[in-house]
Order: C-alpha cells, then structure tokens, then sequence
C-alpha cells in the first residue's frame, strides 16, 4: 500500500475548509453578516473538535462575525455529517485570523520605510552628499567596528 503524503486528519481539514467556507458564504447572505472567509481550519487528531479560522473584510466588525458563526455552528456541524457522510464530525470552534491584519500593518510600516530612506536619499543627493546623513554609509561604519577585536 502506497505512503500517503497527508495524515487523515490534513485531508480532512482541507475538505472542511472547502465545504465551510461555501457555507459561510451563504450564511453571510441570509444573515446580513459583514463579509467573511474562511481561512483555514486545524482538526485534532481525534476529530472532536475543529478551530475554524475567519477573516472578515471589515475588520472592526470581526467580532460579530464570529459571534454570529459560533452561534450558526451546530447547523453546519450537521450539513458537514450529510455532505461528507463520515461518522464523527468535530465541534466547530470560529476564531479571528488576525494574521492578514498583522500582514498589513507590516506592509505599510515597510511602505512608510521605504519612504524615509526615499526622503533621507533625496536630501542626501540635494546637499551634495556631505551634511545628510547616510543610513548606507552608517551601516557601513558600523561593521568596520564589528569586525575590530576591542
């Protein structure tokens, strides 16, 4: 018998986020919900429960989202056990996956980054190079001193 490259429990996983996420979809359209997605869904091993991870387009109303699929929960617990016909279906847990949010909020700091060293380099290039400071030039003389033995 062939070696399986995933366990039971990452297949599953990946079928409950394919057949969750159309659910959501649907329930933010009956219920007048703030838009949201599925993310990802984690499994334990022994199928009891299963963490369910949203994002939402708006974010400031993430709390309600997931208060609204924690409550819709145990009707789609049931949809899971007639679509996928397998004998234990996990109790579904909705959490907020915050990661998109931290992901933006990265990208813009490094925006606003890069806009500073833009700025720094323009004054540098306006005066001439002499009274501006350098960050290239600052990094470059910090390590001449990390390779000097004191």
């Amino acid at each position: 018998m062939p070696k399986r490259s995933f366990s039971r429990t990452d297949r599953l996983s990946a079928q409950f986020r394919r057949e969750l996420g159309q659910m959501v979809h649907e329930a933010v359209r009956e219920h007048s919900l703030p838009s949201a997605s599925v993310s990802d869904v984690e499994v334990t091993r022994d199928l009891s429960h299963a963490k369910v991870y949203v994002t939402a387009l708006m974010p400031e109303r993430s709390l309600e989202v997931v208060k609204a699929l924690n409550e819709l929960a145990k009707g789609f617990r049931q949809q899971l056990g007639r679509m996928l016909r397998i004998r234990q279906v996990p109790e579904l847990h909705f959490h907020y996956d915050a990661s998109v949010d931290r992901g933006e909020k990265i990208e813009r700091l490094l925006r606003e980054a890069h806009k500073q060293d833009a700025a720094i380099r323009a004054a540098a290039d306006e005066g001439g190079g002499r009274d501006a400071p350098s960050i290239a030039a600052g990094a470059r003389s910090d390590d001449a001193g990390a390779d000097r033995a004191d």
